[in-house]
């Protein structure tokens, strides 16, 4: 599903929301590289990501052509800032009614309210596409992102103890967090 292009003002500074491009592609590859080895918080560690530029330009296709989920990347004052995601949890119809979203953001970026602003406008196109309700998984010890999503109507659904396991041998549960639509 392809989303307008918008722009807004957040603390100052000019904020972009807008599908990705082709052009993105390689864009995103570096970016997930780098926000993996920021935080302890997302999916794995940057020597694991194996996306291509290739790879990354179907993705960004079938994101934009898709009638039941989004991509929104996000510029701040021109630089690329991070993204957010919504895809269907299943295709069956038992589960036809459920959505998964991901976001991730640079660490320069967090803490404004750019998190936010992007899950309000996903959470908008979730609803506007009938879904009835909206899933995520937040790590343990990401106390900033599990109140935000708290604050926009997340409420937690359980845990995965132990569900991370880090290099260093410690470990992070898995929360998992739904919002009625």
């Amino acid at each position: 599903m392809f989303f307008e292009e918008k722009e807004y003002v957040l603390k100052d500074k000019k904020i972009v929301l807008r599908s990705a491009k082709a052009e993105d592609a390689q864009l995103l590859v570096d970016y997930l590289k780098t926000v993996c080895g920021e935080t302890r918080f997302l999916l794995c560690d940057p020597d694991e990501i194996q996306y291509t530029a290739e790879s990354e330009v179907g993705f960004i296709n079938d994101k934009n052509s898709s009638e039941d989920s989004m991509l929104i990347l996000s510029f701040v004052d021109g630089e690329y800032a991070g993204n957010c995601s919504f895809q269907p949890i299943g295709s069956r119809r038992r589960a036809k009614h459920r959505t998964d979203i991901g976001i991730a953001l640079y660490q320069k970026y967090t803490g404004f309210g750019l998190g936010r602003l992007m899950l309000e406008q996903l959470l908008g196109k979730i609803k506007e596409l009938g879904y009835e309700q909206a899933e995520l998984t937040v790590v343990g010890g990401n106390d900033r992102a599990y109140h935000l999503y708290e604050s926009l109507g997340f409420k937690e659904c359980g845990r995965i103890p132990n569900a991370n396991k880090y290099q260093d041998g410690s470990y992070a549960d898995d929360i998992h967090m739904v919002k009625i639509m």
